[in-house]
């Protein structure tokens, strides 16, 4: 039986590195192996056992439907063989199998072409027959993209009644290769309703120590930790790690000592680095940590934690906005994209999407939309419908913790909506009104309150998680009223300590001169405790209020912020035209990029068009890439809108050949079936103007030397992910240096380092797409 959080559990270690013990031949597909070479697999398996291990893996990392296509063995038949040889070898053993699902090797929309729903249809078929096939829990392991976890965590949870245990992959950065933050994570992962999260592979246990910190201050759950064996390197052919058994020990029980419950290994740990974590760690009691209560909200890139006073965005919604409405009904996504573009510029941390409105389809709408803001803006969002159908589409489609606006005092309301909140993980605003209406009094606003935050959390919903909104009601109609909603703010605030949220320019309708009504009130309201103000961010005296009011709450610390805006108003930018090109570019508004190529088409040459504008703008989104002032689906949706403008530049001069800086073969190596890093390195260097010829994955030598004996390139890019497939890459470069001394090579890959990039012959590294650029641009192609 799984018993989480009270003692030690010690998980087994590297499958691969057993099969390349074993003789795994390069190329050769893992999982099959559990009908061919069944006797290695049961037999690595029985070594974990007697090493210590509680919970082994089945050899199902890559068992899905992308990786494995029309094969001799359905999916279904390669589980339910490596269930049943993990069953195998824990007979007369305490030991669990853990059914063990990875990556699925395509990346999901907006980022790659997987939709959400295939993907989840792939994880649901590996959880269902898991269970069938008898496994103890599940195990979902080195993602990197939060959206594919989120798949697979919904296909296992809705389908079998397995125990989930998570983790994902990350960089020394403290994020994974999409971006996605830590805390990110594992408040997503929580919110799901999984039984433990962590962190596994990519780096050696010194270098996991941050991150490790930083999950373990972001969660009440158990949390796991499998790192790798150090760092990889090759020698004589073999790839080995940097760090002893001894010395990875000594890691992990540092974490243990941090409070870490799950404890095993990823690549290069054996049975002997597990009988070393079992013989010291195995049974002993958990340290207590303190319980995370935090109110916050988040995206993969970005968390908002709601300390202090934070903007709402309340420009997308079509109450009392006529262009709107028509973008809604018209399908203008560009305009609406432009208005979350334009809030988040204004300071908005948070953004409200409203698409109520008669006549269009409100879930599909939603869905879609939230699709396409998370694609220009890492800000979170709040779903703000009335419709539960429309909240549950945009809950489930929505990368993170989002905010649902809202549910009310009426019990129908909140045992509809309230279930839809708790199965995924959102926080809720709870309206202070019942089926009498809104109170005219404070102390009656307070009692619905209370019944919400009660009902709420009778749910499972946590009370950090619980937002109020005492209701602005209009001064112009029900002036008495004012007063008694900043008092419900206040007492709130007081008795029971949730956040407070109020759409503020409700206060003005009716009334002229509405911005001083508005500022006014906002000040009052933040003066009583209002944390959450929906607000129009471009009005700028709604901004300096709040930027004021930090100050004198000493929210702003030495009001460094207030100093920095408006010490020099002179200097402060200017905001840009928004018909200019760059700018459409950089936000990643692919239809205005477009429409605007039209024009220019018309007034400048194509290459001119290029260069000024298309190439300025991706090398400033690159800039911010690196910052971390953007990432992976920022960079991907900017290259799209390049694209875009590129295909309008072809259609009107016929020049595609022009268009062509330069022609570069790119290929994942022998043996290596992974190409998600290519593919991303591949679409940012055809939007810089680049031929790109891809060859594809596990791609063997003589056919890129065809390749470039056929396209005459002076330049290759190679990638592998796999510690197993880095000496098929090594004999790659060899036989390209051997043939085409002239050809220079460029490598990738997240086993890869520049010094080793060096010692195998290759001339160019690049760690990302961003320095893929970089170095292509030195070269003359």
């Amino acid at each position: 039986m799984l018993n989480l959080g009270k003692k030690v559990l010690v998980f087994d270690g590297a499958m691969g590195t057993m099969l390349q013990r074993a003789g795994l031949k390069l190329g050769e597909i893992p999982e099959l192996l559990n009908f061919t070479n069944k006797d290695v697999i049961v037999n690595i398996h029985k070594e974990y056992i007697k090493s210590g291990a509680d919970i082994i893996t089945s050899n199902t990392f890559g068992a899905n439907d992308y990786k494995i296509k029309g094969g001799e063995y359905t999916i279904p038949e390669i589980i339910d063989r490596a269930i049943s040889n993990a069953k195998e070898a824990t007979k007369g053993t305490d030991a669990l199998v853990a059914l063990d699902i990875g990556p699925i090797g395509e990346m999901l929309e907006p980022m790659g072409s997987l939709s959400f729903n295939d993907a989840y249809d792939m994880f649901k078929k590996q959880a269902v027959q898991g269970e069938a096939s008898g496994a103890d829990l599940v195990i979902i392991e080195t993602m990197t993209d939060l959206g594919e976890l989120r798949a697979a965590i919904l296909a296992v949870k809705e389908n079998t009644s397995l125990p989930v245990i998570t983790t994902m992959t990350f960089e020394e950065t403290g994020r994974t290769f999409t971006g996605c933050l830590a805390e990110s994570f594992v408040m997503t992962a929580e919110g799901l309703g999984v039984d433990a999260v962590g962190i596994n592979c990519s780096l050696g246990p010194k270098e996991l120590k941050p991150i490790v910190e930083t999950i373990l201050k972001n969660t009440d759950l158990p949390v796991i930790v499998q790192p790798n064996a150090g760092l990889p390197e090759v020698k004589d052919g073999k790839t080995i790690y940097n760090i002893t058994k001894e010395e990875f020990l000594k890691y992990v029980c540092e974490f243990v000592d941090m409070g870490i419950s799950v404890v095993g290994g990823c690549c290069g740990t054996s049975p002997e680095y597990i009988k070393l974590l079992a013989d010291n760690l195995k049974g002993r009691k958990t340290v207590k940590r303190e319980t995370v209560k935090k109110a916050r909200v988040c995206t993969p890139s970005k968390v908002v934690n709601i300390d202090g006073v934070k903007v709402i965005g309340e420009r997308i919604n079509p109450t009392g906005k006529k262009i709107f409405k028509e973008a809604l009904l018209n399908n203008d996504v560009d305009y609406i994209l432009g208005q979350a573009v334009s809030q988040v510029n204004a300071g908005a941390e948070i953004l409200d999407v409203n698409v109520g409105l008669p006549g269009i389809d409100e879930k599909t709408v939603m869905v879609n939309l939230i699709k396409e803001i998370s694609k220009v803006t890492n800000a979170p969002l709040q779903i703000d419908s009335s419709d539960k159908n429309a909240v549950e589409m945009g809950l489930r489609y929505y990368n993170g913790k989002a905010i649902v606006n809202s549910v009310n005092g009426e019990d129908s309301v909140l045992d509809s909506v309230l279930p839809i909140v708790k199965k995924y993980g959102a926080a809720v605003v709870g309206l202070t009104m019942s089926d009498n209406g809104i109170p005219s009094k404070a102390e009656e606003r307070v009692e619905i309150a209370e019944y919400i935050i009660n009902k709420a959390i009778s749910y499972g919903i946590k009370k950090e998680d619980i937002y109020i909104d005492c209701l602005t009601l209009t001064a112009s109609a029900q002036q008495k009223e004012v007063m008694e909603t900043l008092k419900a703010v206040k007492w709130v605030k007081e008795k029971f300590g949730v956040k407070t949220v109020l759409g503020v320019s409700n206060i003005s309708f009716g009334l002229p001169m509405r911005s001083l009504i508005n500022e006014t009130f906002l000040s009052m309201a933040l003066a009583n405790g209002l944390d959450l103000p929906i607000i129009n961010p471009n009005a700028e005296g709604m901004m300096n209020v709040i930027n004021a009011y930090n100050v004198l709450s000493a929210s702003d610390n030495n009001a460094n912020y207030y100093i920095k805006k408006y010490s020099d108003v002179k200097n402060e930018e200017k905001p840009i035209d928004e018909k200019d090109l760059k700018t459409a570019v950089i936000e990643g508004l692919k239809d205005k990029a477009k429409d605007i190529s039209v024009k220019l088409i018309e007034t400048e040459k194509p290459f001119d068009i290029v260069d000024k504008y298309l190439i300025p703008a991706l090398d400033i989104v690159g800039e911010k890439y690196e910052k971390g002032e953007a990432f992976l689906p920022q960079l991907i949706q900017s290259a799209e809108a390049v694209k875009a403008c590129v295909e309008i530049i072809k259609e009107h001069t016929k020049a595609d050949n022009k268009l062509t800086k330069g022609k570069i073969i790119m290929a994942t190596v022998k043996g290596d079936v992974h190409d998600i890093g290519k593919n991303i390195v591949k679409i940012i260097l055809e939007n810089y103007g680049y031929e790109i010829i891809d060859l594809g994955k596990d791609v063997k030598t003589e056919d890129i030397l065809k390749s470039i004996e056929k396209n005459n390139v002076k330049l290759v890019g190679l990638s592998a992910l796999m510690t197993t497939t880095v000496v098929s890459m090594e004999e790659s470069i060899s036989e390209i240096k051997k043939n085409y001394p002239e050809v220079k090579i460029m490598v990738g890959g997240a086993v890869l380092t520049k010094e080793y990039a060096e010692k195998i012959g290759a001339d160019i590294y690049a760690k990302d797409a961003n320095m893929a650029i970089d170095e292509v641009k030195k070269l003359n192609l």
